[in-house]
């Protein structure tokens, strides 16, 4: 008997993200977890329609895998080689869907999937002495200058270089530093500061966390509210005038001393860090704080080195501006569906952090140590740029001295 073989050749989507990797989105943020956002934030539909809520919610989150495309054309991606689909709707019924379907159901979805990355345990580079390593930290992103979202987003004032065009959005957001995973995240107008901001998050820090931050989050009000959490920190501050004032109460073996932060019991280590590559060296002087407060467990030198995983948390803002973003203003033309847009970011970056689990199985051999001056990478105005910045990225070798002497303010960096 004859056999036939009956084939049909099925049309994909074209670019980075295909073939595929929308199906990998939806083994993340499955049917079930969409249905119970939608459930819970009262966004089910109340009839049938050609676009019903689950569907647009996903036509959102590929608008952030491909956002140098208009949803019309997202929407070719999502449906490409798929059979029987309906007629493509129009740029206005796509529009008119997204308002339908509104913010809530995107930040039901990021509280579903915020947190650290569920990587095993004993994962190398996640955990620092038992503890899991956090920061935060805060960034600016552009949004649409219309009208209506410059009733909410102002721009920032003139400075040296100019103020900025667009309308713009501070977010602020919890880190973990080994997996660049969102543990929780704020954003409103730029008009608010990032202190501010940071004050609404420590309510996703627990025991067993350390956080990690610069000047500015290291003082009273802020240290209380991490230690009353029971998570830990590591914090730097400013030494001399200024900073708080730190007096010894108690030294330790190791340079540093205990001493008291906005009532906090805390450790002080002030340390001199020279850095030196093929064009030359650099010496400065920093000063810590931490709630680690034994000195054989947590040894100072140590903890001077893993402050610098703080840059994690900038990382994983290059990762949401530049790769997934690709540097563009956000889409949204009112602030509804500007809070849609970047929860939507949010869920579809955490999304992929925990797609990049399975990368953390077969990790490549440590980097070596390398530095690179800071500089601003864009300036505000390209005609009040001056000089060539050097961008050049050298190998380093790092020296850690821990100063047995306080800094005072004669000698402070």
């Amino acid at each position: 008997m004859d056999q036939s073989v009956i084939s049909r050749a099925a049309g994909v989507a074209e670019g980075r993200f295909a073939p595929g990797h929308l199906g990998e989105l939806t083994q993340q943020v499955p049917f079930e977890m969409v249905d119970a956002a939608l459930a819970e934030t009262r966004r089910v539909q109340r009839r049938v329609r050609d676009l019903p809520a689950r569907v647009v919610v996903y036509l959102v989150l590929a608008g952030c895998l491909f956002p140098e495309l208009g949803y019309a054309r997202v929407w070719g991606r999502l449906t490409a080689g798929l059979p029987g689909v309906p007629a493509r709707p129009t740029a206005g019924a796509l529009r008119q869907a997204r308002a339908r379907l509104g913010p809530e159901p995107l930040r039901a979805l990021f509280d579903l999937l915020k947190g650290p990355s569920p990587v095993p345990s004993g994962a190398p580079g996640v955990r620092w002495r038992g503890l899991l390593p956090v920061a935060v930290d805060g960034t600016v992103m552009t949004v649409a200058d219309t009208a209506a979202n410059l009733a909410v987003y102002s721009r920032q004032k003139g400075g040296r270089n100019g103020g900025s065009g667009y309308p713009q959005l501070r977010l602020v957001a919890l880190v973990s530093c080994g997996t660049r995973s969102v543990i929780d995240a704020v954003f409103g107008p730029v008009s608010r500061g990032e202190i501010a901001y940071a004050s609404c998050l420590p309510g996703g820090l627990r025991a067993g966390m350390l956080l990690l931050a610069d000047r500015g989050f290291g003082y009273g009000v802020m240290a209380s509210q991490v230690a009353g959490t029971g998570a830990g920190f590591l914090l730097r501050v400013i030494a001399g005038r200024g900073g708080p004032g730190l007096p010894v109460m108690t030294r330790c073996g190791d340079g540093s001393w205990l001493s008291l932060l906005g009532g906090v019991p805390v450790r002080v280590i002030d340390a001199q860090v020279t850095i030196t590559t093929a064009a030359g060296s650099a010496t400065a002087r920093t000063r810590l704080v931490t709630t680690l407060l034994d000195p054989a467990a947590y040894p100072a030198g140590e903890l001077v080195t893993l402050y610098r995983q703080r840059w994690e948390a900038e990382t994983a803002y290059f990762e949401l501006k530049s790769t997934i973003l690709g540097g563009r203003v956000l889409r949204a033309r009112t602030p509804a569906g500007v809070d849609q847009e970047v929860h939507a970011m949010l869920v579809t970056y955490q999304a992929l952090r925990r797609i990049g689990e399975r990368v953390l199985a077969s990790l490549m051999p440590a980097r070596r140590l390398r530095t690179s001056p800071r500089v601003v990478k864009r300036a505000m105005s390209r005609y009040n740029a001056k000089g060539k910045p050097d961008r050049a990225t050298r190998k380093a070798t790092v020296n850690i001295e821990i100063c047995s002497a306080p800094l005072t303010a004669s000698r402070a960096p």
